[in-house]
């Protein structure tokens, strides 16, 4: 929950809580959420952890999407990586680098014929360094709960 809020409380992007009460509603969602994830009852998830001396030095959240095949994806098994924070304590020691070697072998031995996920300028060396391409395509997004 704390490097999560990172992104969705203390971040710029079109995800982050405005209000409190947004921001209470994604915490109050995301415990819930993590349950079942945790106890292993959603298999096509997974929430990687490194720990520190002083709680959680990172995460990333690994999903298998099963999307339409596709030329690239024949098989449709799409991996979707987010949520990858590691605490501004401890920034520049690789731990980015191994949450998302965690998730991306997970991803692999689950079927996942390719990997996306949305970054921002601080996260793109990482990603470029692991692999990622960019598509050429813009990322867009529709709150269909009207806020």
């Amino acid at each position: 929950m704390r490097l999560r809020a990172y992104l969705l409380s203390l971040g710029d992007g079109a995800y982050t809580a405005r209000t409190p009460e947004e921001d209470e509603a994604w915490r109050r969602s995301y415990r819930t959420w993590l349950g079942p994830v945790t106890a292993g009852d959603l298999p096509t998830v997974r929430v990687g952890v490194i720990d520190g001396a002083e709680g959680l030095s990172a995460c990333a959240i690994a999903v298998v999407d099963h999307r339409a095949p596709t030329a690239y994806c024949p098989s449709g098994l799409a991996g979707w990586v987010q949520t990858v924070v590691v605490d501004p304590s401890v920034r520049g020691r690789g731990l980015g680098k191994s949450i998302m070697r965690d998730a991306l072998t997970w991803l692999g031995e689950s079927g996942a014929e390719t990997v996306v996920l949305q970054t921002t300028g601080a996260g793109d060396p990482l990603y470029r360094a692991l692999g990622f391409n960019s598509t050429g395509e813009d990322l867009l997004y529709l709150n269909m709960r009207g806020c």
